[in-house]
């Protein structure tokens, strides 16, 4: 028997431009009129595109998609805003048809797409829960079974006999999601709503989703932390333009997503007359090294990595050190330096490295600034680029980590991984 659940082929979905008129009955008359007669509209600027030449164009939101989920997966499906994660979701959920290809989907699906979604406005969050489980083919047994359960969860007890238009976007969400986790989904589709939830809520949620997961079913997760992802799912797939850029497991696509959404650069270089510095040094190039190798994504917890800094001498007998600042958004998490100020007596390229430890940084995205000084006889600084490198740290989850097995978030910028030693106290003695 096979254990595929969700088998898509050559899947693809296509929306129809429309056109927003002038915000007047008038001025659509007259850009009408102007248009009948071959000429552009009246309320156009100068050097403005007239929209309606779009009119009628076809957008693919998904193309030629192809993949299949097995029995108990938690896949992953990340990228950019526009790059058809939700138009995906709606189609296994059945929201939305796709323009051409196969979807097939065993046993019964639970989605969370957005707020609201499932919930009838005027109805209270009671009859909701009830009215969502008859949807999903349960009886009102099974559904009073699990309603307390659903009801602890959400934390909207006090409110469960009001309508859920008087609910905040927050408490729609927190009943939304404990009614699609709890009424036992062969398959869980779950979209970013998470990030209306407040902190706690959300661990309540990641700890839930990874419950559903080890009972053997499946479920599908759209988000942009890449912390949530790879703390949930195997297997991720990375969409862009509508079609799967990259696909595998977790710790090797969540970097190229980073990489490709912030624009990370593992590598620098500069011709020398355009190059940041100064006469005394200028900056040649910069590179992360991953086991010797140059780095082209996956950088875990686990790994060490190597900064290579190449500058070039413009002058004999100039006396600096080499910094490096590693900053997380505008935070300078830490720096280090060459420990002594040396002179470089030859006008020339010269190189330095340094190699940033395993179990040093916790899962952020770290850039990196390079700075050339001299604080001796007088501070003289040469070279100072903000940002030059940058890398995201993950977690695979495996292996002996500072996070032992604590599975939630873990605070902090850094996360060092330290000896512990924990003994009776000798008064007990």
């Amino acid at each position: 028997m096979s254990n595929t659940v969700i088998s898509v082929e050559d899947l693809s979905k296509a929306y129809q431009l429309g056109v927003i008129g002038t915000g007047s009955f008038r001025g659509d008359v007259e850009t009408w009129w102007a248009r009948k007669r071959g000429r552009p509209s009246p309320h156009l600027k100068i050097g403005q595109e007239d929209p309606r030449s779009r009119a009628g164009e076809m957008i693919w939101a998904l193309k030629d998609i192809n993949f299949q989920v097995q029995r108990g997966e938690a896949v992953g499906v990340i990228g950019r805003n526009g790059a058809g994660k939700s138009t995906l979701l709606k189609i296994l959920a059945r929201v939305t048809a796709p323009t051409s290809g196969e979807v097939k989907v065993k046993g019964r699906i639970a989605s969370l797409l957005e707020v609201g979604t499932g919930f009838h406005p005027e109805l209270t969050g009671r009859e909701n829960i009830f009215m969502n489980g008859a949807v999903m083919g349960m009886s009102r047994t099974e559904v009073s079974r699990k309603f307390d359960e659903i009801v602890d969860f959400s934390g909207v007890e006090k409110f469960i006999d009001t309508p859920v238009k008087r609910y905040s976007s927050g408490m729609y969400v927190r009943l939304a999601f404990a009614v699609s986790a709890h009424l036992e989904p062969d398959i869980l589709v779950v979209d970013e709503v998470l990030a209306v939830g407040d902190a706690e809520f959300k661990k309540k949620c990641l700890v839930k989703m990874s419950a559903v997961a080890d009972e053997g079913r499946t479920i599908l997760f759209v988000s942009h932390s890449m912390s949530a992802i790879n703390r949930l799912c195997s297997r991720v797939m990375l969409l862009d333009g509508g079609r799967v850029f990259r696909e595998g497991a977790a710790s090797d696509v969540t970097p190229v997503y980073a990489a490709r959404s912030n624009e990370i650069q593992y590598s620098r270089s500069w011709n020398l007359d355009k190059a940041p510095g100064s006469e005394e040094v200028k900056l040649s190039s910069a590179e992360l090294l991953k086991n010797g190798s140059p780095l082209d994504g996956g950088v875990s917890v686990h790994d060490r990595i190597t900064v290579r800094i190449t500058y070039y001498v413009g002058k004999p007998n100039t006396k600096f050190r080499v910094a490096l600042l590693f900053y997380v958004d505008d935070t300078c998490a830490f720096a280090t330096m060459e420990p002594n100020e040396c002179v470089r007596e030859q006008v020339g390229s010269y190189v330095s490295e340094v190699e940033i430890p395993a179990h040093l940084l916790n899962e952020r995205q770290y850039s990196i600034t390079v700075s050339v000084f001299t604080s001796l006889g007088g501070k003289n600084r040469f070279v100072y680029e903000r940002d030059v490198l940058g890398y995201q740290v993950l977690d695979p989850m495996t292996g002996t980590s500072a996070r032992g097995d604590y599975a939630q978030r873990f605070d902090g910028i850094l996360r060092p991984l330290l000896k512990w030693n924990t003994s009776i106290s000798p008064e007990e003695n």
